[in-house]
């Protein structure tokens, strides 16, 4: 199999340098990335496109390697394409003839060559030779140049002959690592997914603070989301997930703030903590999720407010979003179910918040402030590798993994429904349940708890956090399902 990488338009129209820069990125996060699928794959960097070789031709790897380059930033499409030699003009046209005569019988069909290097023929000549071939000989319902049933495409590079089979879209951006690395207010909801997937898109290794308010199973919910985001569009680059035990500082606001400011006043104590994270990991940027008057703290005066307690820059892909363009963004990336279910954690509600906040009255309230709530909490921040969340978890607690099932113990498939159905769970001799994990802590109650279960998820991520969420909340029946390779 052999693929065709075409790059994002605005990467085509840089100088020289930096479109090699880009190239080569793009280049190394497919090496990276491909290579865990089968190490025999070859990706090789050109002027105005990567390509790609797979040597295998199983069904299997052909719909991973789609999957996974269509998730990866700094594509416009990649062109599935079988290479030929070129030959003179009747091979190419027997060539064609083998592989459209079917898909073209019936239907109105033109076709497109793009040829570079140096040939005796223009690309009109060809087109006009193989489309008349065609038309002679299948069994066709004649030639349109405008608005064709068919498009028949091929590509020629010196004497080199890629017929192409199928075109796939990509996600577009830039390659990530080719733009500075960012730090990404994460508190699980919409907003701050949709922030965090847009700044990877855009070239940037994004990296994850999350402020907890409610606990371990909070944490433990948006780690699965930020894992899974990082998982789907940023596994090229590793990154950290950091939290920060934020209920002390919440305490200190609502003793010492008055409830019109709270909201203003614990968005500047983020952005405080967020700068000194960030000057730690040497990044330039935080990313926020906010958009102008989604709430009271977005309005325009009192986001001016909140920017002027930091000054490191603040990027807010959302700022002029609507909401439901922003959920609609999440369900297009799989991540609206795990959105969704997790729980809001306001910090404060404040009683008539302003919406046109004063410097000089924050600062007033600010001035009661005991800042060393604020150092104790960054003191006790975690920082992990994103990709060691599990081995992080099996610090903390000691969730055993079964790798058979034994009697009076039942399967979870926690699993999306996708990844359920492409890749089904074959246990005819046990019961397996389905309950996908953003269910999950709600159905287990209504099970028989009687009963062992055994959470299943195909990496083991996802089974591991649940099962210590389920056993944090006193449910002892609950392990994880670990089938031996």
């Amino acid at each position: 199999m052999k693929f065709i990488v075409k790059l994002f338009p605005e990467i085509t129209i840089k100088s020289k340098p930096v479109r090699k820069r880009f190239i080569q990125r793009l280049q190394s996060n497919l090496q990276v990335t491909l290579k865990r699928l089968d190490n025999d794959i070859k990706v090789r960097g050109l002027w105005d496109k990567v390509e790609v070789e797979v040597p295998s031709e199983d069904a299997e790897l052909r719909e991973q390697v789609i999957d996974l380059m269509s998730r990866t930033p700094g594509i416009l499409h990649f062109l599935e394409v079988v290479q030929h030699p070129l030959g003179d003009f009747d091979n190419v046209f027997q060539i064609t003839k083998a592989a459209y005569a079917d898909k073209i019988k019936g239907k109105t069909f033109v076709v497109r060559i793009k040829r570079s290097g140096k040939h005796e023929f223009k690309s009109g000549d060809l087109e006009r030779y193989v489309g008349g071939g065609l038309l002679q000989h299948c069994d066709t319902a004649g030639v349109d140049l405008h608005n064709p049933d068919i498009k028949v495409k091929m590509e020629i590079r010196e004497q080199d002959l890629f017929m192409i089979s199928h075109k796939h879209p990509g996600l577009g951006g830039y390659p990530l690592g080719s733009q500075e690395a960012v730090l990404s207010l994460i508190s699980g909801g919409f907003d701050s997914v949709v922030s965090s997937y847009m700044t990877m898109r855009r070239g940037c290794k994004t990296h994850f603070l999350f402020f907890n308010l409610g606990g371990r199973a909070h944490e433990i919910g948006v780690k699965q989301i930020a894992h899974y985001i990082w998982q789907q569009y940023g596994t090229a680059a590793r990154v950290k997930f950091i939290s920060v035990p934020f209920d002390e500082v919440v305490g200190e606001i609502l003793q010492n703030v008055h409830h019109s400011q709270m909201g203003v006043v614990l968005k500047r104590m983020m952005m405080r903590a967020g700068e000194k994270v960030a000057d730690r990991m040497k990044l330039p940027a935080i990313v926020t999720g906010e958009s102008i008057a989604q709430v009271s703290s977005q309005t325009l005066p009192n986001l001016q407010i909140i920017d002027s307690s930091t000054s490191k820059l603040v990027v807010r892909p959302l700022v002029t979003m609507d909401k439901q363009d922003i959920i609609d963004i999440t369900k297009r990336i799989g991540a609206f179910d795990m959105a969704k279910n997790i729980p809001e954690y306001c910090g404060v509600i404040s009683d008539r918040p302003t919406t046109n906040a004063k410097l000089e009255r924050i600062e007033e309230e600010e001035a009661n402030f005991d800042y060393e709530v604020l150092d104790k909490a960054l003191e006790n921040a975690q920082i992990i590798a994103i990709d060691k969340i599990v081995e992080d978890i099996n610090v903390h607690a000691d969730i055993e993994a079964m790798t058979k099932v034994g009697a009076n113990q039942v399967i979870i498939d926690i699993r999306a429904a996708n990844e359920q159905e492409r890749k089904p769970l074959n246990m005819p001799k046990a019961e397996v349940l389905i309950i996908p994990f953003f269910n999950l802590e709600t159905k287990f109650q209504e099970l028989d708890q009687g009963k062992e279960y055994l959470l299943y998820c195909d990496k083991g991520v996802m089974s591991q956090m649940h099962a210590q969420n389920l056993q944090d909340k006193g449910f002892e029946n609950v392990k994880v399902y670990r089938p031996e390779v």
